[in-house]
């Protein structure tokens, strides 16, 4: 989906798209959108919610997921396809935005379909998990115009991106109603994605096609003080959308032990 406001990003956003092995520098993009570098940080920021370059930046690792299970190049070439010179700074970047190093992440398919399985075998028996505390609640209604049996995955992020582990989250079984407790004081961004139970392995390691959302303006979260209803609605992927590099069967994995665990007690 493109959107008719700043329609001029849309030509920065293919050109960034197609050149993603190329030196960005934001003078570059800015003049290809005709503003001045400051008006054009805001506009496309207002945009997609990110920086031109940490937006260029997620791409990047983007593609560096998809080398690394549909090709047998070494870490080190995707490094450089993706323009990183120094192995080190790649791998401790994907390794902190994916939630797996570059090696973990390439042999997670077999994970991945496992997770998945056992999820749909928990199904809607499970219960979300929550937890009283002190602190705030998030809380909401999930819905979507579109068919879905699946699973949800749902967090808040520190960015307006759905990278490295959420600071608070929770897999759903269905549409509908969700919570968030424990939720300590704070500004955050509410993101979710679906995974089908008919999606295969490199589906879920490599969501491009998943229904989501992101959240245009924070959750903030104040002492004593209640937070607004969220309504959270899932949508196919727009041109525009942030990645989601997050490894979604990392969180599969810790929805899977924490359940382990708490029907253990």
């Amino acid at each position: 989906m493109i959107t008719d406001r700043y329609a001029e990003i849309d030509h920065v956003l293919h050109y960034i798209r197609q050149n993603l092995h190329e030196p960005v520098h934001l003078s570059k993009l800015a003049s290809r959108a005709g503003y001045s570098p400051y008006h054009f940080t805001r506009v496309f920021k207002e945009r997609t919610g990110l920086s031109p370059l940490y937006y260029v930046s997620s791409l990047r690792l983007q593609k560096a997921k998809d080398l690394l299970l549909h090709t047998h190049l070494s870490i080190r070439d995707i490094a450089l396809e993706i323009g990183q010179q120094s192995l080190g700074t790649f791998t401790s970047r994907f390794t902190s935005r994916v939630g797996l190093t570059p090696s973990q992440f390439r042999n997670s398919t077999i994970d991945a379909d496992l997770h998945l399985r056992s999820l749909q075998q928990v199904g809607e028996s499970s219960q979300t998990l929550t937890f009283s505390t002190a602190y705030g609640v998030v809380e909401g209604t999930v819905v979507t115009d579109h068919p879905f049996q699946g699973i949800i995955l749902l967090g808040l992020f520190a960015k307006p991106i759905p990278e490295g582990l959420p600071l608070h989250g929770t897999l759903l079984f269905s549409l509908g109603r969700f919570r968030l407790t424990g939720v300590r004081p704070g500004t955050y961004y509410l993101m979710a994605t679906s995974v089908s139970w008919g999606s295969k392995a490199v589906d879920v390691l490599l969501p491009h096609h998943t229904l989501r959302t992101r959240s245009r303006e924070p959750v903030v979260v104040r002492p004593y003080e209640p937070v607004p209803e969220q309504k959270v609605t899932l949508y196919p992927p727009r041109f525009d959308d942030p990645p989601i590099l997050i490894s979604l069967p990392l969180l599969m994995q810790n929805y899977l032990s924490k359940s382990l665990n708490y029907s253990n007690r």
